[in-house]
């Protein structure tokens, strides 16, 4: 592949952190803190491990042998005891875990000693049906509390969890069950979406049909009258709790024991089961959590994944649990029953960390600014950014819409890497649309397929050249597919992203390095053209695809879906090309766009331009098993 990515998008626009937000902030010298951690990474991880409890230490903080890793070697310890065990023996036991708001607007409140009790009644109940240390467990439930229940009793007793999400059909349900071997399945009768009531224990007898591996199925009622279950197979979940021990000892493990595995889509073929293992996942994500939010005992922190999802997994589960955080957690879509919905709940939970997807931010976006404007949400301190590309229109609406001096973290990171790697800190200056610089102990740059670093502007691959604690161990029962992350470039693990650098050292994601468009010998990004075009006031959201051309190479097509209130017409197509010939120039304009209703999106809110583009040309549209809709 040529080398050079052509990088047209420029944004010259600096925001700078608060007096207040400084004071605050653990870290108040980035660059110093960064430096100091590069030079000695394994003494930088070594000492954040040491502010967690380890049953027994480590003999060597990483053992290397590329591209294998393992770090704390030799410790043991446990994530669900540091989540929860380390906080109940202190003042925290009374304090307040898990808010969650059903989408009807039912409310529940856990403190960390309910939590713990509810958590050891359910690892007792595992044990009862013969689960020990490394069987897996299947958990496919809704947005509810005994999602987080059921993750951390699996993890108390060294149980792999395997949570799917529970939009999945009951094929793509049933090939992670097999992939995964599991013996139980966790799930509920039914979950909710913009009020419609979703059958969840079809689907699950669907896959279970075909999962031999499968001995019990454990069932959350959540509807009166219950739906009639089949025993003994099939148990109910406050039946199989009442009346275990709150009680029970957290396995002491190694630290490279596995926590989960986690399946996330393969672009062909079938989906990727992701490992992490209890300890270097639990300092990874407990110090990003802390830093990278600047996270206080006083917060109120609301990230709007599901834990069917790696960031609910690290940002809603483990990492906030870890750090003893209060955490509110909501079912339901950000529309519904209005386009108020979250600005709703910051104002009635005063919530001061918010944590959403750039996806999530340009649909509320299309609503306009009117909405949030109706609630107080003067408690937010820390926003941040999850999954895309933030475009710099979309990061500039979230900044006003949410009151202006709140910095916006945003973060880059993937489910293989489980926790943020690229991100600014809250005192770090910040550029709408970058993710600025690495976290600390995170060695990070941008270079050619042969492992050369770029000089600034220059687009190319994003790559991590050092080991971390939180990443993946393997991908299950196909090692070889975990080596090509770290062989296709020499000695660095390449995310399959292009990125480029400013003369800052700022990071700049440009899209997935299988959507490059190739126009007249220019190497274009996608996120930067879909950037250009969301800067269009009609637009609320865009996606580009490269279409075959005899002349140039590659056509942009865009496909479109505009604000509320906007009309489809001649002239505003010829409006949105003149505003792509103004932001990055004549080579980027798209020759089609097409006005749409909707885009393909995974259930994570990430655009599918490969589906996009293999239904424009009539091709294959290849594993859709995490598509929305």
């Amino acid at each position: 592949m040529s080398e050079k990515i052509d990088t047209l998008l420029k944004e010259s626009r600096v925001y700078q952190p608060t007096a207040q937000t400084k004071a605050a902030a653990y870290i108040q010298d980035y660059e110093s803190a960064y430096k100091k951690s590069i030079a000695d990474p394994e003494g930088f991880w070594g000492d954040v491990a040491k502010e967690l409890e380890w049953f027994s230490p480590w003999t060597k903080v990483l053992e290397w042998n590329y591209p294998w890793a393992k770090w704390f070697v030799g410790a043991t310890c446990n994530i669900a005891y540091n989540c929860l065990d380390r906080h109940v023996k202190t003042w925290r036991k009374n304090k307040v875990a898990i808010i969650w708001v059903g989408e009807n607007d039912q409310e529940r409140v856990i403190t960390y000693g309910e939590l713990y009790r509810q958590v050891n009644r359910c690892a007792n109940a595992l044990k009862k049906l013969g689960l020990t240390k490394g069987d897996r467990v299947t958990i496919y439930l809704p947005k509810v509390p005994e999602q987080i229940v059921a993750m951390l009793a699996c993890a108390r007793i060294g149980v792999i969890h395997s949570v799917v999400y529970s939009g999945f059909s009951a094929p793509a349900l049933a090939n992670r069950i097999q992939d995964a071997e599991a013996k139980l399945v966790i799930t509920a009768d039914v979950g909710f979406d913009r009020g419609k009531v979703l059958n969840l224990k079809s689907v699950v007898d669907q896959a279970v049909a075909n999962s031999p591996t499968v001995e019990r199925v454990v069932v959350l009622r959540r509807q009166t009258p219950g739906i009639t279950l089949s025993a003994p197979k099939e148990i109910d979940w406050h039946d199989w709790l009442k009346d275990e021990k709150a009680v029970c000892e957290a396995e002491h493990l190694d630290a490279e024991h596995p926590l989960y595995i986690l399946y996330t889509s393969g672009t062909t073929g079938k989906p990727k089961g992701v490992v992490h293992v209890h300890g270097g996942y639990m300092v990874g994500t407990y110090i990003t959590t802390k830093y990278v939010f600047d996270l206080k005992e006083e917060d109120v922190y609301f990230c709007v994944a599901d834990p069917g999802w790696v960031t609910g997994h690290s940002y809603i589960v483990y990492g906030p649990l870890l750090n003893g955080a209060t955490i509110l957690t909501a079912e339901g879509k950000p529309d519904y029953p209005n386009p108020g919905r979250w600005w709703d709940l910051i104002e009635r939970y005063g919530v001061s960390i918010f944590y959403t997807t750039p996806t999530a931010i340009r649909l509320l976006m299309r609503y306009g600014e009117d909405w949030p404007k109706k609630y107080d949400l003067s408690t937010l301190r820390i926003l941040g950014s999850v999954g895309e590309p933030i475009n710099p229109e979309a990061w500039e609406w979230f900044h006003r819409a949410t009151g202006e001096n709140k910095p916006i973290m945003d973060t880059w990171w993937q489910t293989e890497t489980g926790s943020i790697l690229i991100t600014p800190l809250p005192t770090v200056p910040l550029k709408p649309g970058s993710a600025t610089r690495p976290f600390l102990g995170i060695e990070a740059d941008v270079v050619d397929s042969a492992g050369n670093s770029l000089p600034a502007n220059t687009g190319g691959f994003a790559v991590i050249k050092k080991p971390w604690p939180s990443m993946m161990r393997t991908i299950y029962k196909d090692p070889e597919r975990y080596k090509t992350y770290w062989n296709t470039i020499p000695n660095c693990y390449i995310a399959g992203d292009i990125c480029h650098k400013d003369e800052d050292g700022y990071m700049w994601f440009m899209g997935r390095a299988d959507d490059v468009i190739k126009v007249a010998g220019n190497r274009l990004g996608t996120a930067e053209v879909e950037s250009a075009l969301v800067s269009h006031h009609a637009v609320a959201e865009a996606a580009v695809i490269g279409k075959p051309h005899k002349l140039v190479g590659e056509s942009i097509k865009a496909f479109i879906i505009l604000k509320q209130g906007e009309v489809d017409s001649p002239a505003l197509i010829q409006s949105i090309k003149d505003q792509v010939l103004k932001e990055l120039g004549k080579i980027a304009v798209p020759s089609e766009i097409d006005i749409v209703p909707s885009l393909p999106k995974t259930r994570s809110g990430k655009i599918m331009r490969r589906v996009l583009k293999a239904k424009e040309l009539g091709q294959d549209l290849g594993d859709i098993s995490t598509i929305e809709d």
